[in-house]
């Protein structure tokens, strides 16, 4: 059982890096460290995706 557990934390953790899960859960950690209100949810989503829109990474050429 041990082995399958270890497998599932695994898998669990990259789904959470892959998806971006992770991400929300380190700047909520960071406000509570620095006192900050945090942003909703949905605030946090819609500035980073216009932060990866905008880039000059995300641009092609």
């Amino acid at each position: 059982m041990n082995g399958i557990t270890r497998i599932a934390r695994t898998l669990h953790w990259y789904v959470r890096q892959f998806t971006g899960e992770a991400k929300w859960d380190e700047y909520v950690a960071e406000c509570a460290t620095t006192g900050e209100r945090p942003m909703t949810r949905r605030e946090f989503e819609h500035r980073r995706d216009h932060q990866r829109e905008h880039s000059p990474r995300a641009q092609c050429c």
